[in-house]
């Protein structure tokens, strides 16, 4: 059992705690409002300390999980690798494609494992589509559709969330960039994004929308959207020369096939973020890769950085090689 340290006790470093892991174990917590943290760390026997040096400044923590806001995961994960902590980061890794490659060449340099949180490749839906495609199931592969929406934004009022800065594009920070990365998990790098932003109500409870055509390294085509705030849904869709598989949430998928009623293929439910987390636990503990490389990592800021780019400049942008 390896002993790590929670780094921020949001909502999302809240649930990676009481999600739990057969291999990590949080015996601290770093929360500079230490006020309103104090219940959660003393229910959950959490030592809580206002300063991320504080934690790396301690032999007996083996590893570092970052639930912090987006901008700060340059350097924050720079400071774990001078302490030679293993860390993992959530999504997204960072804004800017430079700073990912600044984070992934010093954890390399140190000699410590880098992991980043895109939990939805954990879902049990998203590992057997990975499996079709690998496996060929789908023959050539041509095409790939992905929706990602939430009601999330609608009880956020405030905070770093709400800032352009933390979230660029709209809810494609927050909901979108998981269909990016899966795209990126199932057709590789994207070249060219063409992206537009919507926007129906401003903050503190936004309305907006976000579409991307993308263009991959490999000749194929995608495309996403995100809605910010409806109900919760998701789709990833990928269409081949002899069939398609389409992902409907968490456990669903379809098969579909010519002239053959769809097939759902069955599958178990599984807790995504302690699969995260039992995944980095194994890499520290026995070297198991972590099942995304460094280069879907780039690749993914890659494509976001160029979707926020496009956004901007309404206009189709390259992105830049990973």
């Amino acid at each position: 059992m390896i002993d790590a340290a929670i780094v921020g006790l949001g909502r999302w470093g809240r649930s990676f705690v009481e999600a739990g892991s057969g291999g990590l174990r949080f015996t601290h917590a770093v929360e500079p409002a230490l006020d309103g943290a104090r219940n959660f760390a003393a229910r959950h026997g959490l030592a809580l300390v206002g300063h991320l040096d504080e934690v790396l400044a301690d032999s007996a923590i083996g590893a570092v999980v970052l639930a912090t806001p987006h901008s700060l995961h340059p350097q924050q994960v720079l400071a774990c690798a001078a302490a030679r902590k293993p860390v993992f980061c959530e999504k997204p890794l960072a804004l800017r494609l430079g700073e990912a490659r600044s984070m992934v060449e010093a954890c390399r340099a140190a000699g410590v494992p880098l992991a980043v949180g895109h939990n939805r490749r954990f879902w049990p839906s998203m590992r057997a589509l990975r499996r079709l495609v690998a496996e060929g199931a789908l023959g050539k592969l041509l095409h790939v559709e992905g929706h990602n929406s939430n009601e999330n934004a609608g009880a956020v009022k405030g905070g770093w969330r709400l800032s352009p800065t933390e979230s660029p594009g709209g809810g494609m920070t927050g909901a979108g960039l998981h269909v990016l990365d899966a795209f990126v998990s199932l057709m590789g790098p994207a070249r060219r994004v063409q992206a537009r932003l919507l926007s129906h109500k401003q903050p503190p409870s936004p309305l907006d929308t976000v579409s991307v055509l993308v263009e991959f390294a490999n000749g194929t085509s995608g495309m996403l959207a995100t809605v910010r705030d409806t109900p919760f849904y998701w789709r990833v869709h990928v269409f081949g020369s002899r069939g398609s598989a389409e992902v409907l949430g968490e456990t669903r998928l379809l098969l579909h096939r010519s002239g053959v009623a769809p097939e759902v293929v069955p599958l178990e439910p599984a807790d995504s973020l302690r699969a995260e987390l039992d995944a980095f636990a194994a890499t520290l503990a026995d070297g198991t890769p972590y099942p995304i490389p460094t280069s879907d990592m780039l690749a993914t800021v890659s494509a976001f950085e160029a979707v926020i780019s496009s956004i901007e400049k309404d206009a189709p942008c390259l992105c830049d090689a990973p």
